[in-house]
């Protein structure tokens, strides 16, 4: 018969797999830490084969985290270790290590700083696309530089937030981006709704330059690319014009594809730059 301090062993293990415990929500020097009410992760055990947490439970996102401060990193792994939606498949100390793990990996996100050494996160954001391409990224820095911001955009990213944000907020930032919507933090947005305006005053300015012909877009593409450019996510789309949230992805990756675009946050500045919003909202 199994002894006591076996069951009680195996009592504290399932304990630990189910996310079952307390800690106190505070983050040492060694970046160890969790929030209030839930279990920290002992190691911050990294699997790369990593799927559903129970029979029947959906497939949890798969994260690499990127970033060339170990502290921070750690501290952030254990923290989003924490949701049950998460698990973190690898990690990457610079942009050149980012693109090698995430062709080993094929993330579902990325979630990467911008300023590293060897190369940046927005270098490496444009070469990810390339070899992951099913993979979304979402820049976490403390870079509140405008250049850093439409450069990553036009790298591909699919969302840029400051490392300011409480851990709970990248986490859900994480499952939004994942889910097919584009994210910028509240500060940096009016940076980009500054260029989206300059966009549309040196169109207005070319007006009487002949333009180069643009890609044809049906007409259901046009609809989403609008919604797209409004912020709407892929369901308020999908329930907007009565159609499943997969025929909008599909219209989403069809007119990237034509336009030669990265991103959702890209085909917006080409919506506003090409005058396709309506002025009703």
């Amino acid at each position: 018969m199994p002894s006591a301090d076996a069951g009680a062993v195996r009592a504290e293990a399932q304990a630990s797999a189910d996310g079952r415990g307390v800690v106190d929500g505070t983050v040492g020097a060694d970046g160890r830490g969790a929030v209030d009410g839930a279990v920290a992760v002992p190691g911050a055990v990294l699997d790369a084969a990593a799927g559903p947490v129970g029979p029947g439970a959906p497939e949890r996102i798969r994260v690499l985290v990127v970033d060339d401060h170990v502290l921070y990193r750690r501290g952030l792994e254990r923290v989003l270790e924490l949701d049950d939606d998460i698990v973190i498949v690898g990690e990457a100390a610079d942009g050149t290590e980012a693109i090698a793990r995430a062709e080993e990996l094929l993330p579902d996100v990325v979630l990467m700083d911008v300023r590293m050494p060897r190369r940046s996160g927005i270098e490496a954001c444009a070469a990810i696309r390339e070899v992951a391409p099913s993979a979304r990224i979402l820049m976490l820095t403390m870079s509140e530089d405008e250049s850093d911001l439409f450069s990553a955009v036009q790298a591909g990213a699919n969302g840029y937030l400051l490392k300011d944000v409480p851990g709970e907020e990248i986490a859900a930032s994480l499952r939004a981006v994942h889910g097919g919507q584009s994210l910028i933090s509240p500060s940096m947005a009016s940076h980009l709704l500054a260029e989206f305006a300059a966009l549309s005053r040196r169109g207005a300015a070319r007006e009487d330059v002949p333009a180069v012909p643009a890609p044809r877009l049906t007409a259901r593409e046009l609809e989403v690319l609008r919604l797209v450019a409004r912020g709407r996510s892929n369901r308020d789309i999908a329930g907007e014009l009565w159609i499943s949230e997969n025929t909008v992805k599909n219209h989403v990756r069809n007119l990237l594809e034509k336009l030669q675009l990265h991103s959702r946050m890209e085909a917006a500045m080409y919506a506003v730059k090409e005058k396709l919003l309506d002025p009703s909202p």
